[in-house]
């Protein structure tokens, strides 16, 4: 072995890299690194591997095990393809059922779904590659669809311009939950080194296992969007004078949100921001190409609303996954960005009045809606008295996804699922999130709103509330680059009591707002429950804490699992009969401002807000 660093484990890696790696580009980036020697740069990039995290893997474009490029896609590609083939035995499986993968629009997605098709081709299973950029809900859906062993969405979402993903689903539809991630992983690195066979796409130009779902898989999922949509909406929609702007947010939405709203006849009703209508890899017109960031994220959207004399904004982010919508007040003029429980509210309200319309004979206590851990649980108020079922869940679409199909397979109707975070299902049409139905729906709700009763969304979600409670939200996050510092902020709150090992805070401010409850979910603990154990399942590898408080707030406290960011979740809830909703907006403010100072310490940990 040559000898570059003098440490062994180092040069072993430099070597293997080196000798592994065939694309010209990162290979030259390693070699170049040797060359000025940098050796703790090629410590961090070649020591650390990049390991499954939520559902997949996401980091930065770059040479180097712990990053994505062709050498690591390969690694990834030819372990996943070895689990499934140990998973799924039968040849006939392999053959006939395969795998799908698509690819959204960033650098480098369809040369990584390309090389994984080559792998799993070379291996006698059948792909079935998008033959063009897609959205992330496409891959689960011709999972179920087409009855496949699993599927792969390259996509990094919202992440920077320098991101990309690899997003894994099972044969349920569903994206990948433990055991699958761990064993998926141990498969990778059983399978490093990579067969020459593995770098051959020329096999893609004619292969007999090889087949373009595109056609099939778009007209039978915009049939079934159209299906899941009550005809005397559509005739509403026919009619209707709203009118959207629209923003893909250089992503790849576009055509498939113009082709959903026609199909739910509102193809004349929409109006796309030109400068984000075509995929561009590099975002140029947004800092972050995330439209959960708020205003900073839909200026355009608002400008070309504004110009149009337009009142509502629907956005999706880069892979159409997740769903933002902004409206401008009849009244004030302001411009009010619906955050995700908002929307929450709103779409899980008519996804109701949508299966009741579709199906009044079967609507009973076997309806189910779903939500996550972190989200607000206005769902759970509608159905205690709408008589339906709710279920909360782990943080993630990964766990909402498995709930649905685990509730579908005991003969269960879905009906809704949310997450704060904008991401939305609308039926089980398909097992994860889905911006692209997301905004067909809420647009035809709005156009019901306001050719039936001259009502704004921002009015029905106050009747909601008026009706069921206000449920009072506040989310945002800190930046936080240095795990280190997140550990030590965590586990300063579970030794709280003077350094006193599971010792929790017990109030803020000096007392005023005792704490009831506290439950743990990387440790267990669980302060509600008689055994003093938590009951969804425990993760040791993110932080995850929540505070109940004997006022009834409830904030959640947890990191990412896909960015440098430490979140927070915080929910006061009234009752129907408790107007006085300023004054309980007073109370949350108060509160989160205090338990943020107060556990997080952003000062003292040098933690970055959120911009907007």
């Amino acid at each position: 072995m040559p000898t570059y660093s003098g440490k062994k484990e180092l040069d072993n890696k430099i070597s293997l890299w080196l000798c592994w790696d065939r694309n010209k580009k990162t290979h030259c980036e390693i070699q170049e690194l040797v060359n000025k020697k940098e050796w703790c740069t090629l410590k961090t990039r070649l020591l650390d591997r990049l390991t499954f995290g939520t559902a997949g893997l996401r980091g930065v474009m770059r040479a180097g095990f712990n990053s994505m490029n062709d050498l690591v896609i390969v690694q990834t590609a030819q372990g996943l393809c070895e689990y499934i083939l140990k998973q799924f035995p039968n040849s006939k499986d392999q053959a006939e059922r395969g795998i799908v993968l698509g690819y959204d629009g960033r650098h480098n997605s369809r040369r990584f779904a390309e090389l994984s098709a080559s792998v799993f081709l070379q291996r006698n299973i059948k792909v079935r590659l998008y033959s063009r950029m897609v959205p992330t809900p496409f891959v689960p859906f011709a999972i179920m669809q087409l009855q496949c062993l699993a599927g792969v969405m390259v996509t990094a979402s919202h992440n920077p311009k320098e991101d990309n993903g690899y997003k894994v689903y099972w044969e349920n539809g569903a994206q990948i939950i433990p055991p699958h991630d761990k064993n998926i992983q141990r498969s990778i690195e059983e399978n490093l080194e990579p067969k020459d066979s593995s770098w051959n796409t020329d096999i893609l130009c004619e292969h007999p296992l090889l087949e373009d779902p595109y056609e099939t898989m778009n007209r039978t999922y915009f049939e079934l969007l159209l299906a899941n949509i009550p005809k005397k909406y559509m005739e509403i929609n026919k009619t209707s004078r709203l009118s959207f702007v629209y923003t893909a947010m250089h992503g790849v939405g576009h055509p498939y949100v113009q082709q959903g709203m026609c199909t739910a006849k509102m193809g004349h009703r929409i109006v796309s921001v030109p400068e984000q209508m075509e995929a561009d890899p590099e975002f140029s017109t947004v800092v972050f190409p995330n439209p959960e960031e708020g205003k900073s994220a839909l200026d355009l959207s608002i400008k070309l609303a504004d110009r149009e004399g337009i009142t509502i904004i629907l956005a999706n982010d880069p892979d159409a996954d997740r769903l933002a919508c902004a409206e401008k007040s009849r009244t004030t003029g302001e411009w009010k960005v619906f955050n995700g429980n908002e929307l929450g509210a709103l779409l899980g309200w008519w996804a109701l009045q949508n299966f009741r319309s579709l199906h009044p004979e079967v609507y009973s206590i076997d309806s189910y809606m779903i939500a996550s851990t972190v989200s607000s649980k206005i769902l759970g108020t509608i159905a205690t008295l709408e008589g339906f079922n709710f279920v909360e869940t782990l943080t993630g679409f990964k766990w909402m996804g498995n709930k649905a199909k685990e509730l579908m397979d005991a003969k269960k109707k879905v009906l809704f699922a949310f997450e704060e975070a904008i991401g939305f299902m609308f039926t089980t049409t398909v097992l994860d999130k889905d911006g692209v139905s997301a905004a067909v729906h809420l647009a035809t709700m709005a156009c019901y709103l306001k050719e039936k009763f001259n009502i704004s969304l921002t009015e029905k979600l106050n009747e909601i509330y008026d009706k069921y409670g206000f449920h009072c939200t506040k989310v945002s996050y800190f930046l936080c680059y240095e795990q280190p510092v997140i550990e030590r902020i965590f586990e300063r709150l579970r030794n709280f009591q003077d350094g006193k090992p599971k010792t929790y805070p017990k109030s803020i401010l000096n007392g005023r707002f005792p704490i009831q409850y506290v439950r743990d979910l990387t440790t267990g603990v669980d302060t509600s429950q008689k055994d003093g154990r938590a009951i969804l399942p425990v993760s040791k590898s993110t932080q995850m804490i929540t505070f109940t408080f004997e006022n009834g707030l409830v904030i959640t406290l947890r990191t990412s699992g896909t960015e440098p960011k430490i979140k927070y979740y915080a929910e006061l809830i009234c009752k129907p009969d408790q107007k006085d909703w300023d004054e309980r907006r007073k109370v949350l403010d108060i509160m989160v401002e205090a338990i943020v100072e107060e556990f997080y310490q952003p000062k003292l940990n040098n933690l970055t807000p959120k911009k907007d």
